[in-house]
């Protein structure tokens, strides 16, 4: 996210924004941030997961949206840009200060980068959750194989597992499908261990 708006906005203000401006932004509780340019890797991240996805699931009712689709978290308004959201079914939306925010996504994806992992694992985590229809979390590493995967249990609890070989293939149950973690990381090239950045911003 950018550094600290000029001003307190109010909601409306916030929506006019949103219809009149090609970048994308996040509003909190007054604040627009506006959402910076990915790196190389988160792209080509993105890409091989949403072409893995479409291609898996292109003889079903299913859907996968990139980062440029509102979700709407009720618990964090008016609405939020995941990397990816997918869903089996028919999507199902609300008209949100006049644009289109997407209700039941069952499956939401993070790439994770520096200075968002900490935020991604936690309070946005969080706030998803009080999505009724999200069921399951990708958090995928862009500077190393490495995806955390949560799936919504029964009792309202989450399973958790961490898949760090490119051998490994995840199963995801809200699409009845699997996603490899080769195919994640398809032409993608990882800087040697002493030249990665730390997890977390120091």
């Amino acid at each position: 996210m950018s550094s600290q708006p000029q001003h307190r906005y109010t909601l409306e203000e916030y929506f006019e924004l949103e219809r009149t401006s090609e970048v994308k932004y996040e509003y909190w509780d007054g604040e627009v941030y506006a959402m910076s340019g990915a790196s190389p890797e988160h792209e080509a991240v993105l890409v091989n997961v949403i072409t893995h996805l479409r291609t898996q699931l292109r003889r079903r009712v299913c859907h996968v949206f990139s980062s440029n689709l509102r979700i709407k978290v009720p618990a964090a308004p008016p609405y939020r840009y995941p990397d990816l959201t997918a869903l089996c079914g028919q999507p199902e939306y609300e008209v949100i200060g006049g644009v289109q925010a997407l209700t039941n996504p069952t499956l939401i994806v993070e790439i994770l980068s520096p200075s968002t992992e900490a935020y991604d694992r936690g309070d946005k985590f969080t706030d998803y959750k009080s999505i009724p229809s999200f069921g399951e979390y990708l958090l995928i590493a862009q500077h190393r194989p490495h995806v955390t995967h949560y799936v919504r249990q029964p009792d309202n609890s989450w399973s958790y597992e961490e898949a760090n070989e490119l051998s490994a293939t995840l199963l995801l149950p809200t699409l009845d499908g699997v996603l490899p973690l080769n195919e994640i990381y398809q032409d993608v090239e990882f800087a040697p261990p002493e030249k990665r950045l730390p997890p977390f911003p120091l």
